[in-house]
């Protein structure tokens, strides 16, 4: 994955790629936004978790909106917010923020499948992981996920007193 702010044009406003890294671990969702069926665009927040390296994962169902939209073009974005603060004296927003881009693709292999399951699970339930576990398993018929590759990532954030 590479870092990337060159594009960025508040160049003052570039988020270091540490609390890039930080924010895409500990994110609470993520919007992830693709090409539409018929034109246009589809995003959606959804909850996922980063694998450490080059991927997001994201479950879902097995049939679905995502999963024809990425049929047709696997090239998505995905954003995730931080913390942010109104600032209404000043008509402004403290914030912080990164956007990822790469290609995201349903997952056939069951073990990759087992393994998103696991990292979303010890990102989101960590103290119920061996119950989630084997809810994951129960349901595991009926759940599908997602694994986006991240060729970039880029980050920007405004700090506000």
């Amino acid at each position: 994955m590479q870092y990337d702010n060159s594009h960025i044009r508040r160049q003052d406003r570039l988020l270091e790629e540490e609390n890039a890294r930080a924010l895409l671990r500990t994110g609470e969702y993520g919007f992830l936004s693709m090409a539409g069926e018929n034109g246009g665009g589809y995003g959606v927040p959804v909850n996922f978790a980063w694998d450490g390296d080059r991927a997001v994962y994201i479950h879902c169902a097995p049939q679905g909106r995502k999963l024809r939209c990425l049929a047709l073009c696997p090239q998505v974005s995905f954003c995730v917010v931080g913390r942010t603060h109104v600032v209404a004296r000043k008509f402004t927003t403290g914030y912080e923020s990164i956007i990822l881009s790469g290609q995201a693709h349903a997952l056939s292999d069951p073990d990759e499948r087992r393994h998103a399951l696991r990292l979303i699970l010890e990102k989101y339930a960590p103290d119920d992981l061996e119950t989630g576990l084997k809810y994951a398993d129960k349901s595991f018929h009926r759940t599908a996920a997602i694994r986006m590759d991240i060729d970039t990532m880029s980050g920007k954030c405004k700090r506000v007193d």
